[in-house]
């Protein structure tokens, strides 16, 4: 660890600060304590050397009240966050300080550094054990594993925090590990509903939630992903426990990149954002690996903006994942929810080395039905399904009953909906898209498998309608 250097405040221009060292700089990612005059004392991050005297940094939290003159030291290296046990059940922010207003945390929890090396590739070991979700349509179409990498991508409100928030409820009894949720840019009131819901299903004692919220400075929401990944590799790296890492939303740590980047007066690059995106990206996404037999897990939502996939935000992102999740307005429109792009949708562990042959088959085929029914579309718009072949004609039918079929209820949305939710073993998933595909509920109505869960329950539903209708 760098010595501790002293210095004072020499400029303050909203969340940029320059501090003045006579002796000696800190190096650049190095974190500054500025006591203020007033109030609890500032920290700040080194960004750049102005000369042989003066660095720039930029604030971790609101600099209002802060005067040039004051003191400032550094604390001989990268700012350094608790970690290990006594965090488990807390609220954190970006600087590890408790933010639910319970008892503070010990004195002698051990800390590390939020700027670390990723593990060297030797040591890296990737798995293949499946990650089972429940829900029917990611499990098909873009499984996940243990230690990959699954993004959320869509555009504002088609289901990405409700997904995530079920993918948490979903995986509360099968998974035995630890949660870190980090909250990047999100409303205030997402966080506190999110600490109440995990208090009340009892998962609290095994997550840590750490905030970086919309109202805080750019500073604070670009670096609380680094605050919640040091968590979780402590817990992969020391106690040897599988990780489960949720982001909510990635989309604001490249965002209040480009705020810091433009504070420091860098010159923009593609569509404004930062010069350096690539770089910022790939130093986050590239810690969040597996090592000896110890997995970090991470479900990523990415918000994108105005639902331009070529964003550069979101194909910076999308270069790093193994499983994308492509959320669609039109699906939402139509209440087909989760929102999954069936097509636009991919997995690059959708491979019979991995999932084996059969299920590989089976998501080949319900993307090829459904792809042939979106090539019809526009015919059918102009002159009526009456007007296709046969074969056509049933081909559409299956594809709208395989996109019924993989809609479900979610738990967390029951208070909304007065449905229970469901959870959808894989086998009954790759059962049921095989019946349909094999024409058996060609005669039944699309809407017996509308929100349902397994093909027993929509066979159910279709013969209480029948009984119904023959009473009727």
């Amino acid at each position: 660890m760098a010595a501790h250097l002293e210095g004072s405040v020499s400029a303050v221009r909203g969340a940029v600060i320059d501090v003045s060292f006579p002796a000696a700089l800190p190096a650049i990612g190095d974190a500054l304590v500025i006591l203020r005059e007033e109030g609890k004392p500032l920290l700040a991050e080194v960004q750049a050397h102005l000369d042989p005297q003066r660095v720039r940094a930029i604030a971790l939290s609101a600099t209002s009240g802060l005067s040039r003159g004051v003191s400032a030291h550094t604390l001989g290296g990268p700012l350094r966050v608790p970690v290990g046990e006594a965090v488990l059940g807390r609220l954190l922010d970006v600087s590890g300080a408790i933010g639910d207003k319970g008892a503070p945390l010990p004195d002698d929890l051990p800390r590390r550094p939020i700027h670390r090396a990723p593990p060297p590739l030797s040591v890296q070991e990737p798995t293949r054990e499946l990650f089972a979700t429940g829900i029917k349509a990611i499990d098909l179409l873009t499984p996940l594993v243990q230690g990959g990498k699954a993004a959320m991508f869509g555009g504002a409100g088609v289901g990405k925090t409700v997904l995530v928030m079920e993918l948490i409820h979903a995986m509360v009894e099968r998974y035995r590990g630890i949660s870190v949720f980090a909250g990047v840019g999100e409303r205030s009131r997402e966080g506190h509903e999110m600490l109440l819901d995990m208090r009340e299903s009892g998962v609290l004692e095994h997550s840590v939630l750490v905030y970086g919220q919309m109202n805080e400075p750019p500073g604070a929401r670009w670096r609380v992903p680094l605050t919640a990944l040091t968590i979780a590799e402590y817990f992969r790296d020391e106690r040897r426990q599988n990780v489960l890492l949720l982001m909510d939303n990635v989309f604001r740590f490249v965002q209040a990149g480009a705020e810091v980047s433009g504070l420091l007066g860098r010159l923009p690059s593609r569509v404004g954002y930062q010069p350096t995106l690539a770089d910022e990206v790939a130093a986050l996404q590239e810690r969040i690996v597996s090592v000896a037999g110890v997995a970090v897990t991470a479900i990523e939502a990415v918000y994108v903006p105005a639902d331009d996939f070529t964003d550069p935000a979101v194909t910076a992102l999308a270069a790093h994942v193994d499983s994308m999740v492509v959320l669609s307005r039109s699906m939402a429109a139509q209440g087909m929810y989760p929102a999954v792009d069936l097509i636009a949708s991919s997995s690059l562990l959708l491979d019979p080395l991995v999932v084996g042959e059969e299920h590989v088959a089976v998501a080949t085929e319900v993307r090829r039905v459904i792809e042939h029914y979106r090539s019809l579309q526009d015919v059918i718009a102009l002159l009526g399904i009456e007007e296709l072949g046969i074969e056509d004609r049933r081909i559409v039918g299956r594809a709208r009953r395989l996109q019924r079929f993989l809609t479900q209820p979610f738990a967390v949305t029951e208070a909304f909906t007065g449905i229970p939710g469901r959870s959808v073993a894989l086998a009954d998933t790759l059962a049921g898209c095989r019946a349909i595909l094999a024409g058996e509920c060609d005669d039944w109505q699309e809407r017996s498998l509308y929100m349902v869960g397994t093909l027993d329950e929509a066979r159910a539903k279709e013969q209480a309608t029948r009984q119904g209708e023959a009473k009727s």
